[in-house]
């Protein structure tokens, strides 16, 4: 079982940045990756990032943060990483870090098997 536990939320103005970060108990093998959810709407694959077998780390990003957030990751601090740049008020919702996903859908939070309590984030206009 992994355990995950995220931080870095808060509150921003509109085109301020926020950076959160998740820290693993043990490595997990498969996509990790961020997802949100704000009130009244389903949960969005934000990120992903997995390392293959060449340890090339290709990264998945919903459209609607392309070029403004950027994921990474630790291996050896077991940490996941999401810097979020130029925030926009419907950035605003609960950020959940996740492991385990599917390769063939890396923003998919169906296949994702560990899940970590989240952290707010609040952009105001």
């Amino acid at each position: 079982q992994v355990h995950l536990a995220e931080s870095g939320g808060g509150s921003v103005e509109a085109g301020g940045s926020l950076n959160l970060s998740c820290t693993f108990s043990m490595h997990s093998s498969g996509p990790k990756g961020w997802f949100r959810q704000a009130p009244g709407k389903e949960r969005e694959g934000v990120a992903s990032i997995f390392t293959d077998s060449e340890s090339i780390e290709p990264t998945f990003y919903a459209d609607s943060v392309k070029g403004r957030f950027t994921i990474s990751q630790d291996n050896a601090r077991m940490t996941l990483y999401l810097q979020m740049r130029n925030l926009k008020p419907e950035d605003t919702a609960m950020y959940t870090c996740a492991a385990g996903g599917l390769l063939s859908a890396p923003l998919d939070s169906h296949f994702y098997n560990f899940w970590g309590q989240g952290t707010q984030v609040t952009v105001s206009s």
